[in-house]
């Protein structure tokens, strides 16, 4: 019996382009700090984005993430960068290019703002990847070019070569893929040997605790028990009796939401929800929120 494939959270991917931003406009463009303003701070546009288009369905087989953000330029100016992730790819549907184009035109049409927008491709069909749009018909004709970056064409040792810290979020996405059927201890070195690769980095502690979030959780393990062993070892390794108050970070954005709610019974609901969105099992929120299984159980019915 061959093993299991192994679950991806991709909702991660929002989190962690928020926190590491500076360092993927760096990561992506080479001339990021003589075009982008990078003292300024970004204006993350989650909200306007599924405004335009609301979540729906994207089809089994097929999953991707969004983020637009408002960023300035050198001269003052206001810019949007689109970011899309597509975390697994459907070559038969092919639609991804007639996407981006559309997240084109709307966001244009509604802002009036220029737009530059990167496809990351974290699927792994070596085959895909979509640069392009067009459309002719009777002498009229459109074509619509992006930027498309495939983690599965890139090189690991110059990911390790690069110090941008969020070369670590693209090895760690390599590393997924290539690995994809390795056991529980297996992937237990490989997250031991991201977390060597995050250390050598200089980078704040927000942005350390979000790749740390990061190849921690982006790909789990067939046993919860190994997370645990995982965490405790990190702990030996840097000394300390928590796990860069992973678990801490977490909890306080979920209370924060909770609180939103208004109500004690929606603060533990906002917990259970963030939880759930970061990727969390059934298991994993009960024992970190210390409930019994059919109290987290009910809030994922319709999910």
């Amino acid at each position: 019996m061959s093993p299991r494939r192994r679950r991806i959270d991709d909702p991660l991917w929002k989190s962690i382009l928020e926190q590491t931003f500076s360092h993927f406009l760096r990561f992506i463009f080479p001339d990021a700090d003589a075009v982008f303003d990078l003292n300024k701070p970004f204006d993350y546009l989650d909200k306007e984005f599924e405004t335009l288009f609301p979540p729906e369905s994207t089809g089994r087989g097929v999953r991707y993430v969004d983020k637009l953000v408002k960023v300035f330029l050198k001269d003052g100016s206001e810019q949007f960068v689109l970011c899309h992730v597509e975390i697994q790819s459907n070559k038969g549907r092919g639609d991804l290019a007639e996407r981006m184009f559309r997240y084109f035109y709307r966001i244009w049409d509604r802002y009036k703002v220029p737009i530059t927008a990167i496809a990351i491709l974290a699927d792994e069909n070596k085959g895909y990847r979509p640069v392009v749009y067009s459309q002719e018909f009777m002498g009229t004709s459109l074509r619509y070019d992006f930027n498309s970056y495939k983690i599965l064409d890139q090189e690991e040792m110059e990911l390790r070569s690069n110090k941008n810290p969020f070369s670590v979020i693209v090895l760690t996405a390599l590393l997924a893929i290539v690995n994809k059927k390795v056991n529980d201890e297996g992937l237990k070195e490989i997250k031991h040997d991201l977390y060597d690769e995050m250390m050598k980095r200089e980078m704040d502690k927000d942005t350390r605790q979000g790749l740390y979030d990061f190849l921690t959780y982006y790909v789990s393990f067939d046993n919860e028990e190994v997370l645990s062993i995982f965490e405790e070892e990190i702990k030996t390794k840097i000394g300390r009796s928590d796990t860069m108050g992973t678990q801490e970070y977490l909890l306080d954005k979920a209370e924060k939401k909770g609180i939103q709610k208004g109500k004690l019974e929606g603060r533990m609901e906002g917990k259970i929800e963030m939880l759930m969105e970061l990727g969390f099992s059934i298991a994993e929120i009960c024992q970190k929120l210390g409930l019994a299984k059919p109290e987290v159980e009910k809030y994922f019915k319709g999910v």
